[in-house]
């Protein structure tokens, strides 16, 4: 292992940087829970990216990332500045991080109103339906956005000018 490329999780990099890692108004003793790591009051423990302000999900898949490469992030940064949004906006989780995804705790937990699934079938997240990529489709008091992973998209001009046009539509951009 190169010492470049040691990955800490998200609880050790709070805790070494306590006082200097995020600015913020509150006392010492009132500080906030990390947005990298919140869990629910329910069995499950989503670790996420994002501090889910508009309660938009996005539900990524990478087995070598805690949550997405950098490539990726910064590919999905650039998309969501595009729709007038940041990352502060949204909730990222990498589905491959559990056992088994359910789209039913995850509505629950993050009160999404807009879900991308990148590169997850929407059967695999537990939705009783199937539907193509680049369609809106709304389910369940949402609406589900399919999309190929960020990886294809980042790699594929075309891919992403399909994605494109659905977020214009989507955002009424």
């Amino acid at each position: 292992m190169n010492l470049n490329h040691i990955q800490l999780p998200a609880s050790v990099v709070a805790d070494l940087y306590k006082r200097s890692l995020v600015l913020s108004d509150q006392e010492p003793g009132e500080q906030a829970v990390s947005s990298l790591n919140k869990t629910s009051d329910s069995a499950n423990k989503w670790k996420y990216l994002g501090e889910n302000k508009k309660n938009i999900l996005a539900v990524v898949n990478y087995s070598d990332s805690v949550h997405l490469p950098d490539e990726e992030l910064n590919l999905l940064t650039k998309l969501l500045t595009a729709c007038k949004l940041g990352l502060a906006d949204v909730a990222i989780v990498n589905g491959n991080n559990y056992d088994e995804i359910n789209y039913k705790e995850m509505i629950a937990q993050f009160s999404s109103k807009i879900i991308f699934l990148f590169g997850i079938e929407p059967v695999s997240f537990g939705l009783p339906v199937n539907f193509p990529h680049f369609q809106l489709q709304p389910f369940a008091s949402a609406t589900f956005l399919f999309s190929p992973s960020l990886e294809e998209l980042r790699k594929d001009d075309l891919l992403k000018s399909k994605l494109w046009v659905c977020l214009r539509r989507l955002f009424a951009i």
